[in-house]
């Protein structure tokens, strides 16, 4: 959209309308095998919060990561999205205790790295020298290959600090 667009857009608005605050609340994982997906995130240490079964076409789980207000949600009839198709990113505050709690419960993380989480030839092992945050990453994939990258964060760059 070019800037003129952009700024026509924002004309139509008046400025004394109330702000909606937009919370991202749920990403939809589409999987192959909802039991076998319900397995992984429970052994993933994610809480259940729904198990929600409408007939034979229909059923929805939502699971919810440690210390996270967002969720997941998968099931049948939720998405036609290929399964696999799914990128999602978890923030930890400490990479190398969050990649051996991952391995501890049975799950093939990568190791901890630095450098490009996007490709596999821009990774150098071991986590940022200067362990700056947004720099270290592990990364691991649930059964039917949705990718989660899970990136450490300990002190967040400006506009970007979390709501107390």
């Amino acid at each position: 959209m070019s800037q003129t667009a952009s700024s026509n857009k924002q004309q139509k608005y008046d400025a004394s309308e109330a702000r909606v605050d937009m919370k991202f609340e749920v990403s939809i994982v589409p999987v192959s095998d909802v039991d076998r997906a319900k397995e992984f995130y429970t052994e993933l240490g994610w809480r259940l919060d729904d198990d929600i079964v409408n007939g034979n076409d229909f059923r929805v789980v939502q699971f919810t990561p440690p210390g996270s207000a967002s969720s997941i949600s998968f099931g049948k009839g939720v998405t036609d999205a290929k399964p696999g198709s799914f990128r999602g990113g978890l923030i930890v505050s400490d990479i190398d205790a969050a990649q051996k709690v991952l391995v501890a419960r049975g799950i093939n993380a990568s190791e901890v790295f630095h450098g490009s989480p996007f490709s596999p030839a821009g990774r150098i092992s071991g986590p940022d020298p200067e362990r700056e945050s947004y720099r270290s990453y592990a990364i691991f994939e649930d059964p039917d290959g949705n990718a989660w990258i899970v990136q450490e964060v300990t002190r967040r760059a400006p506009g970007r600090e979390l709501p107390k």
